[in-house]
């Protein structure tokens, strides 16, 4: 289906099969395997320059830790935090340090998070995870190295997801951050809620609408980066867009679709300069 047609198409005309698809960007990729084998590999490398500090406790659950990823010059450094995929279920921080290099090389110190993996985990847990490490960062950023006021949290898929619901809607107490950076992500979840990434997330539709950040933004936000690749299914096409329309007016957005890019190889990008979407980030840091 081209783009055009589906923006002639609602989601709610999709048959479960046609949603189902919709759901799984791994449809537009050769290997999703191979994704998550460099996924492993390029962090491991990351991990071997040796300056990592592993399995920081951020928090009170048991997958509450994270990696962290000193700046080269830790003097008043700016922060990226990322919240990794995997549909709410899969993957964690070990699989999620690939951009470290580049983000130490902006000038930035860097940090993986873990959070707890559906279905054991809930995702009003989840959220409230992300928002723990973002305090536990802020309040250890002496020790670290970097500024409290200088941390930029990014999320990927259901990383996005969390990312926005966390620090971009009027539910309780927001952890404050310099900015925020969503990668092809889920921000309405009542179609989610209807297609097979529900089994392992048990919402029924009106938690679905409740847990949906687009529905539920805050007025005053941090800036926002919003991206997505150019080869995306049409409903995270469609989630993005009316993401970006729903942030604008509320705060400074930058929208970048990556030319080239999918759903898997786009967070790559986040800081490497040249790239549509490192030179968003690294100007959203201060760090062009």
């Amino acid at each position: 289906m081209t783009s055009a047609a589906a923006a002639r198409t609602s989601w709610r005309d999709y048959d479960r099969h046609t949603l189902d698809l919709q759901y799984s960007p791994s449809s537009r990729v050769r290997s999703l395997q191979a994704y998550l084998d460099e996924y492993v590999a390029r962090s491991a490398a990351a991990r071997a320059m040796g300056r990592a500090r592993a399995g920081l406790p951020f928090g009170i659950g048991a997958h509450e830790k994270l990696d962290f990823f000193p700046a080269d010059a830790p003097t008043d450094a700016a922060l990226v935090v990322f919240v990794h995929g995997g549909n709410w279920q899969a993957l964690s921080r070990t699989e999620s340090a690939f951009a470290a290099p580049a983000v130490q090389r902006a000038g930035a110190a860097f940090a993986a998070i873990d959070y707890g993996l559906a279905p054991q985990t809930g995702l009003p847990e989840m959220i409230a995870s992300v928002r723990r490490s973002l305090t536990w960062l802020a309040e250890h950023a002496g020790e670290l190295g970097f500024s409290p006021r200088r941390i930029h949290v990014a999320g990927s898929s259901a990383g996005a997801h969390l990312t926005a619901a966390a620090v971009l809607t009027g539910w309780a107490a927001r952890p404050a951050v310099a900015g925020c950076v969503l990668l092809s992500g889920m921000y309405d979840l009542e179609p989610v809620q209807r297609s097979y990434v529900n089994e392992a997330l048990g919402l029924d539709m009106s938690r679905a609408r409740l847990l949906s950040p687009v529905r539920h933004l805050a007025s005053a936000l941090p800036p926002v980066v919003i991206a997505r690749g150019d080869n995306e299914t049409e409903e995270y096409q469609r989630q993005h867009g009316e993401m970006v329309r729903a942030l604008r007016g509320r705060t400074r957005v930058t929208e970048v679709v990556a030319v080239g890019r999918n759903h898997f190889d786009l967070p790559y990008d986040l800081a490497v300069p040249g790239s549509a979407l490192g030179d968003a980030v690294l100007r959203q840091m201060g760090l062009c």
